[in-house]
C-alpha cells in the first residue's frame, strides 16, 4: 500500500515530532526534560489544592532531573543520558516539563530560562504550562524570546469536557486555554496542546470531540496525545478502585489515536501519541510500558486501513470553521 502522507520521509504516517525537527534544523535533536522549580496554582492554593487527580508528585515529570540540581547541571546529566542512545548528537531543546513552568513573575522566568538557552548546543526551549498562568507580561517576554529562540509552548488541556475537568480537578475552564492560545498567536509563538485519552467517565465519542473542538476552535501547531497513566499515589486511584475509572485496552486505544490522527489535519505536528511511566509506580494499564508494540501497533492499523493523518481533515468539513494558520511553518 502507497504511503501518501506528505510530512514523512519514512514509512509514518502522520507528522512526527522528530520529522518536524528533522526538517526544522536539518539534523537529529532531541529533548532533555529538565525540573524548573516551579509549583502549579493547582496544588499551592492560588487557583486549587490538590492537583489534578491524575498528577504524581513530580507533577508530570517523572523523568525530568532533579530539582536540586542547578539548571545547566541537569541539563548536562539529561544530555550525558540521552547521549547513551544517541552518541552523535550535538542540538538540544530544553524542555521545562513538569508542573507550571510559568506560575512565576517574569524576572523568575527570565533567570531560569536564560541559564540554560544559552548553554552550548541549545537550539530551542519547550516550555510545558497551563493556561491560565499566561498573564499579559509573560506573554510579552515568550514573545520576546521567540523572536531570539525555537520555542514551542504546551498547553496541559486535557480534554474539552468540563464535567470531566471537574472529576479530575483541573480548575481551569476551556474558554481559558481558548483565550491563552488566541494570546500566544498574536505573537506567532507556536502552541502545542496535551490531550489525555482515557480519562474517567469519557468514551469514544468524547475523546473524538475534544480533537475536534480543539482543531476547529483554536489555532494550535502541535498536538501530544496521551494514553492515561493510572499511577501510585495519586488521587485517582480511588476512582479506579471505586469502579468510576476504566482503562483502556491496547485494541481500543490503538484504534481510538487513528481515528483522531485521520481528522487532525496534516500541518500539525503530532509531538506524541503515547507515554511513559515509571514502572515501579504504574498501575495501568500495564501493555503501555511496551511503548514500542504500541507505536507499531499505530503504524499497522494506518497501514490496514491504507490511511493518514487528516485524510478526514474536519477543517476541509465547513468554511465557517475554519480556523486560519497565521505563519507556522512546519
Amino acid at each position: 500500500m502507497t504511503n501518501q502522507f506528505l510530512y514523512s520521509d519514512t514509512n509514518k504516517r502522520y507528522h512526527t515530532w522528530n520529522y518536524h525537527l528533522q526538517q526544522h534544523f536539518g539534523e537529529k535533536i532531541f529533548k532533555v526534560a529538565i525540573d524548573g522549580g516551579f509549583d502549579c496554582p493547582n496544588r499551592d492554593g492560588t487557583v486549587a489544592r490538590g492537583g489534578c487527580t491524575f498528577c504524581t508528585v513530580s507533577g508530570s515529570g517523572d523523568f525530568a532531573q532533579n530539582r536540586i540540581d542547578p539548571l545547566p547541571v541537569q541539563l548536562r546529566k539529561g544530555i550525558d543520558m540521552m547521549h547513551k542512545k544517541w552518541p552523535n548528537v550535538k542540538s538540544y531543546i530544553a524542555y521545562f516539563q513538569n508542573f507550571t513552568n510559568t506560575h512565576a513573575p517574569v524576572d523568575i522566568l527570565r533567570h531560569r530560562y536564560e541559564q540554560v538557552v544559552n548553554e552550548e548546543g541549545v537550539v530551542g526551549i519547550m516550555i510545558a504550562t497551563r493556561p491560565d498562568c499566561l498573564p499579559p507580561e509573560t506573554i510579552e517576554y515568550l514573545a520576546e524570546l521567540n523572536k531570539r529562540y525555537y520555542i514551542w509552548v504546551e498547553l496541559g488541556l486535557q480534554t474539552i469536557h468540563e464535567e470531566t475537568s471537574k472529576v479530575i480537578n483541573r480548575a481551569h475552564s476551556y474558554e481559558t486555554y481558548l483565550r491563552a492560545v488566541e494570546q500566544l498567536r498574536t505573537h506567532n509563538i507556536p502552541v502545542c496542546t496535551h490531550l489525555i485519552n482515557g480519562l474517567p467517565g469519557e468514551n469514544h465519542d468524547m475523546m473524538m470531540e475534544s480533537v475536534h473542538r480543539v482543531i476547529l476552535d483554536s489555532d494550535i501547531q502541535g498536538i501530544k496525545i496521551h494514553l492515561l497513566h493510572l499511577m501510585k499515589n495519586t488521587k485517582m486511584v480511588r476512582d479506579y478502585y471505586q469502579g468510576r475509572l476504566r482503562l483502556l485496552e491496547k485494541d481500543e486505544y490503538v484504534e481510538l489515536v487513528c481515528d483522531q490522527l485521520e481528522v487532525i489535519p496534516p500541518e500539525i505536528v503530532i509531538h506524541r501519541i503515547t507515554g511513559d511511566a515509571p514502572r515501579d509506580t504504574l498501575i495501568g494499564p500495564m501493555w503501555s510500558l511496551k511503548k514500542w508494540e504500541v507505536l507499531n501497533a499505530i503504524d499497522q492499523e494506518l497501514e490496514r486501513r491504507n490511511t493518514y493523518q487528516g485524510i478526514h481533515n474536519i477543517r476541509n468539513k465547513g468554511e465557517e470553521h475554519v480556523v486560519v494558520r497565521s505563519g507556522f511553518q512546519p
